[in-house]
């Protein structure tokens, strides 16, 4: 039996056919990545093309417009956050002049929200708004060590996918790193997403206690000073959980 999509779902879809690998599609491309008949595919990219969500060029290239941009900056979790955190980050990068994020958790996957790049830093595949599994990344390990127990078991018992032959793919080991965070304070990610780069990060605190996000320092794996390093992370981390409204001696540890 043929499942009839509602309108939102296919309005959805069209928004969806857009992502960091594809940020300008033409109606054509819209159509087949969204699963809609062409007509349907021009129906919907021109009311959203009419609100601004999507912007077309003079060749009929469309790209995500300015309308959504304004929208996703009201996220409390989104610029707010980012523009809270800037200070910190900013001199976390002067401690360190290697790369700096800031991510938060979005299901299964850690989402950066804001990154600052060092000239000479080490190549990362990271940028504002890229999503990684949490399991492979420093600021995942950090929000997912914080997370429910339930999901965390859930998580660590599905499917844990590899990048390089260190990425943390059993269960049992994962179980053991996500302890260690939570008893350390910080998380390092040794070339897990590239056999390059070590991130060290920590976790962020919103006002009630709860991690609300992770910032880190990725450097390069061969030189990598990971003990000077936990204590510039763990210091910006407190500074923005700080910024943020959370007492630490006035509540207790969650």
């Amino acid at each position: 039996m043929t499942t009839t999509r509602s309108a939102p779902d296919r309005l959805l879809s069209v928004l969806a056919a857009f992502d960091h690998e594809h940020p300008a599609l033409s109606l054509t491309d819209i159509s087949r990545r969204a699963g809609l008949t062409l007509t349907t595919a021009h129906r919907l990219v021109g009311a959203l093309t009419e609100w601004g969500a999507l912007e077309r060029d003079a060749t009929g290239v469309y790209t995500v417009g300015l309308r959504l941009w304004e929208i996703a900056a009201l996220a409390p979790r989104g610029l707010a956050l980012r523009q809270v955190a800037l200070p910190y980050l900013e001199d976390l990068y002067e401690a360190t002049h290697e790369n700096v994020q800031l991510a938060v958790r979005d299901g299964s996957d850690v989402v950066y929200i804001e990154w600052l790049s060092g000239r000479s830093a080490v190549g990362v595949h990271i940028r504002v708004g890229a999503r990684w599994p949490l399991h492979a990344t420093g600021v995942g390990l950090a929000l997912l060590a914080h997370g429910e127990p339930e999901f965390q078991e859930r998580y660590c018992a599905g499917p844990l996918a590899s990048f390089t032959p260190y990425t943390l793919t059993d269960p049992a080991r994962l179980r053991r790193e996500l302890a260690e965070v939570r008893h350390a304070g910080v998380a390092v990610s040794n070339r897990q997403i590239t056999d390059d780069a070590l991130s060290v990060a920590a976790a962020v605190r919103g006002p009630a206690g709860a991690v609300a996000a992770a910032v880190s320092v990725v450097v390069p794996h061969a030189h990598a000073q990971v003990a000077v390093l936990i204590p510039a992370v763990r210091l910006a981390a407190r500074g923005i959980s700080r910024a943020l409204g959370w007492r630490p001696d006035a509540q207790q540890r969650t």
